[in-house]
């Protein structure tokens, strides 16, 4: 299920960005391809069809992201910081008593 899911939010992403990408800038955007007022999208272009499509599909977007999460942590039930084994430890279990001892330091030589 978390891999269909997770095909569909590639979908969602691809598709939201486009839609984001054509909606009407500051410029003249996608308005300037509405010809006139009787076309498709009504008197006011693609911009209230846009803000309304991109509005739905982020609701969509969210809902799946939120679906995702929920089915891949039914699927994994243990943590992944819970699943890694420690073979060897760095530190030593039982400490030695005995304290390593300093070498020496060394004579100076004396002057005549």
């Amino acid at each position: 299920m978390t891999s269909v899911l997770l095909v569909f939010q590639f979908i969602l992403t691809a598709i939201l960005t486009i839609a984001v990408l054509l909606q009407k800038s500051s410029s003249i955007g996608l308005g300037a391809y509405s010809g006139s007022n009787e076309s498709l999208f009504g008197a006011k272009g693609p911009a209230g069809f846009m803000a309304k499509f991109t509005f739905i599909l982020a609701i969509v977007f969210v809902a799946n992201t939120l679906a995702l999460g929920y089915f891949y942590n039914q699927d994994r039930k243990v943590s992944l910081a819970e699943e890694i084994k420690i073979e060897k430890s760095v530190v030593p279990a039982n400490p030695s008593t005995s304290m390593p001892v300093a070498p020496a330091a060394p004579e100076a030589p004396t002057l005549k």
